[in-house]
């Protein structure tokens, strides 16, 4: 037993239906119902619960790795300022002007590298691996190990 159901559609969505029925040579009424049929099956739930749950891993996964460039960045950042602040003795008066016009080129220099490792598509974060162990060893620790016999 079959219903009438009349439903107002917009003229394109219309005009697809109407295409998609003559390349299958099947009736309009025949591609709504499956298309109707497809929406309300079980199924539907649950693919589209898997769809969100791929999506939401892969933005956890995309998280995880934007958590870990800006620790590494920081990271980076804090160790170069520490490192930078440790070793530059104060300049005497009279140094600071050719002081600053050299800080000034470098600067230059600088921003013109980053441009073309940009431009090229490298990045620091390229050069580190991955997975950096917790418990490296530090050359300095070697010492402390028997030596080898080979």
């Amino acid at each position: 037993m079959r219903d009438r159901l009349n439903v107002s559609l917009p003229v394109a969505m219309i005009s697809q239906i109407d295409d998609l029925a003559a390349r299958r040579k099947v009736t309009r009424s025949a591609v709504v119902e499956a298309a109707v049929a497809s929406l309300l099956s079980p199924d539907s739930a649950e693919k589209t619960e898997a769809a969100l749950t791929r999506r939401l891993d892969r933005l956890t996964r995309q998280m995880q790795r934007q958590e870990r460039d800006l620790m590494i960045a920081l990271e980076t950042h804090a160790l170069f300022i520490r490192f930078w602040l440790g070793q530059m003795p104060p300049l005497p008066a009279e140094a600071q002007a050719a002081a600053n016009a050299l800080g000034q080129e470098r600067f230059a220099r600088f921003l013109d590298t980053l441009g073309r490792r940009l431009s090229q598509g490298k990045s620091f974060r390229d050069d580190i691996p991955l997975d950096i162990p917790a418990t490296r060893q530090r050359p300095t620790d070697r010492a402390d190990e028997p030596p080898s016999q080979s």
